[in-house]
């Protein structure tokens, strides 16, 4: 990933928000993110990546970054995937640290308080979810193989890979994530610990979902995953 031009990051988080036709979920997650980096860092920014919605998404975020300047809006013409948008977002960021937060609100003000709050501790602070019962049992089985999976192929032992990661942005603009899927953060976090940087994990729990529907159990996403799993394990073996 290129590093963004413009001047120095300044300290302290820009925030990413994704969001594909999360209109019911948007304004609420904006405001958690904001509580949070205002009780741990001396200044904060909320990037809101609208990936293409259809529903009122991009009007809400427009909304929000009126109200506010330190919200931002990028809007994609069509939905361009999770991790393009995460992409887009860093790319974007003006603070020392970067993390993503989910648009449909699924993430906690547990889950802020404890990665933002151990910022500078390590490289990557990586969360993983405590309570994942409240997903279906087919999301877990999902996610619990996949983690499985790329353990066994990279000789790592994380928790969890799909979650948000709070990264230093200089570091993670240094990492080339190929994948624009739902696998972009395990690329991510496979290539930065099999360079040698430093980690903590942290867990904690997820709220149910206010409206709309996951966007992470579809076919084509599963297919692009694992696409993005074999083309990392070319990567790593070069």
């Amino acid at each position: 990933m290129a590093a963004g031009a413009g001047a120095p990051l300044r300290p302290g988080i820009s925030v990413v928000v994704p969001a594909l036709n999360e209109a019911a979920n948007l304004a609420a997650a904006v405001a958690r993110c904001q509580a949070a980096a205002r009780r741990h860092f001396p200044d904060h920014e909320v990037i809101v990546v609208d990936d293409g919605s259809t529903d009122a998404t991009g009007q809400i975020a427009d909304r929000l970054a009126t109200s506010d300047p330190r919200v931002r809006v990028v809007h994609h013409d069509r939905p361009r995937n999770l991790g393009y948008a995460y992409k887009a977002g860093v790319g974007l960021a003006r603070f020392e640290h970067v993390l993503m937060f989910p648009g449909d609100n699924e993430g906690t003000d547990e889950q802020l308080d404890a990665l933002m709050s151990r910022a500078g501790t390590a490289d990557v602070v990586i969360n993983y979810i405590s309570n994942a019962e409240v997903r279906g049992w087919r999301r877990r089985l999902v996610s619990r193989s996949f983690v499985v999976v790329v353990n066994t192929l990279f000789g790592l032992s994380l928790r969890y890979y799909n979650g948000t990661a709070l990264h230093r942005t200089a570091l993670i603009r240094s990492v080339t994530i190929r994948t624009d899927s739902f696998a972009y953060q395990a690329e991510a976090l496979v290539k930065l610990l099999r360079r040698g940087h430093s980690y903590v994990e942290v867990g904690t729990p997820i709220a149910p979902r206010a409206g709309g529907r996951t966007k992470a159990f579809r076919l084509r996403n599963a297919i692009d995953v694992g696409r993005a799993l074999c083309r990392l394990v070319v990567d790593v073996r070069r």
